[in-house]
Parts: structure tokens; sequence; C-alpha cells
């Protein structure tokens, strides 16, 4: 890697899905507080995937309580441009959709910046990555699902480091994002793989210390970048 590159830096964002969903606001704190970069709010419609989470009311009540919190809004959803000005509206930081899940990729790039938000790309485990490289110069992140997507608790799937270290090897400066059974048991493949933004969800959240799993995470990362 040349000097002139700019090395991506870790970022760490617990999926506040497994949180206590009672006391969202207190748990959205305490990742903050334990050192989290940003929060990753998993929206699931029961038709993209097959389960149903909080849509975008949920984000306008705490967006006002979090104001300089990352929101990275990661969009299971059926035609997810219906969903972009309200998610926008409610003051998401950032729109990630799911390549599969659009007939036009570039213009729904478009629509999220026109609505202000940074552009995310997710990809389920049996969409091939040359399936995204066209847009990576359009847009700020590209997810990789490390499991099926829908279902919290999965077991992480280590073939999809493959298609991060394409991406690594091909766009160094690229924010890389993992999602799915990420824990320190798992986060060195993310890490030799050249991933950069970690969404853990149980691993940290469920912790009796999360700053100490965040830390541990955000450390093995370093190192490999």
């Amino acid at each position: 890697m040349s000097c002139s590159v700019t090395k991506p830096s870790c970022k760490i964002g617990p999926s506040i899905l497994n949180a206590d969903l009672s006391n969202l606001y207190e748990s959205c704190v305490k990742m903050i507080d334990s050192g989290a970069d940003y929060l990753h709010l998993d929206v699931m419609d029961g038709h993209f995937v097959p389960n149903l989470t909080f849509g975008h009311p949920v984000v306008k009540c705490l967006k006002p309580k979090l104001p300089d919190v990352f929101f990275d809004m990661h969009m299971m959803v059926s035609q997810p441009e219906k969903w972009v000005e309200e998610m926008s509206n409610a003051g998401a930081t950032q729109y990630t959709f799911h390549i599969e899940a659009t007939s036009d990729t570039p213009k729904l790039i478009r629509q999220i910046r026109e609505a202000g938000m940074k552009v995310g790309i997710g990809l389920k485990p049996n969409t091939p990555v040359e399936t995204v490289l066209p847009f990576v110069s359009s847009v700020d992140m590209i997810l990789i699902m490390t499991v099926e997507p829908g279902f919290g608790g999965q077991k992480f799937m280590q073939p999809m480091m493959s298609k991060v270290k394409i991406l690594r090897d091909k766009f160094p400066e690229l924010d890389i994002e993992v999602d799915g059974g990420v824990s320190p048991a798992t986060i060195q493949h993310c890490a030799e793989a050249g991933a950069n933004m970690i969404v853990s969800g149980s691993a940290v959240v469920n912790a009796s210390d999360p700053a100490a799993v965040i830390a541990q995470l955000r450390n093995v990362i370093n190192k490999a970048l």
C-alpha cells in the first residue's frame, strides 16, 4: 500500500436490535459511553427478510436525544427507495440498502445523496461481490453480510471474507463493513481480510463489560490496519 493512500479508520457500531428495546435510549447511551463510534439500526419489513423490526418513527424519537451520533440504517427492506425521505427527515446519517432489493441502483444512490445522507450498499451472502464493484466510487461504504440477513445470533460465515479482501485490494480507502456473528472469536478473520467498520450485536450489547469488548475489537482491527 503506497504512502499516499488514506487508510480507513476502525469504527465499531453496535447493533441496537440486540438491546433492551424497552429501554432503547438508555441502551444507545450506554453503547456510546462504552466507546462505540456509531449505532447500527436494523430495519426489517417482513418482506425482504422474514422478520419485522422498527422503522423511521424510532429514529425520529432517538435522534433529538442523540444529535451527534452517527445512525447507520441497515435497510433490509423491499423497495428501499420508498423510505429514503422518511429516514432522512427522521435524522438518519447513512442509508444502507441491499443491492438485491432495487432495480435501479444508480437512481437510488442519487436519491439518498439528494436527501442529505451518506450511502451504503449491502450484499447478501449469496450475492457475488462483482455485483457491487461498478458502484463503489459512488458510495461511502460497502456492507458484506456474514450471515443471512433477518435474524441475530447466527454463525459467522468465514468464506465471506474473500469478498472483503477483494474489495480491500481494489479499493484501499473504502469503508468496508461486516455484519453478522462478529465477536472477539471472529474479529481476527475480519481484520485480516481488511474490514474496518465492525457491526457487533450480542457480543457487545449483551456483554457484562461492553467497553472492554469494543476495545478488544478495535485493538485487533487497528493492528491489521
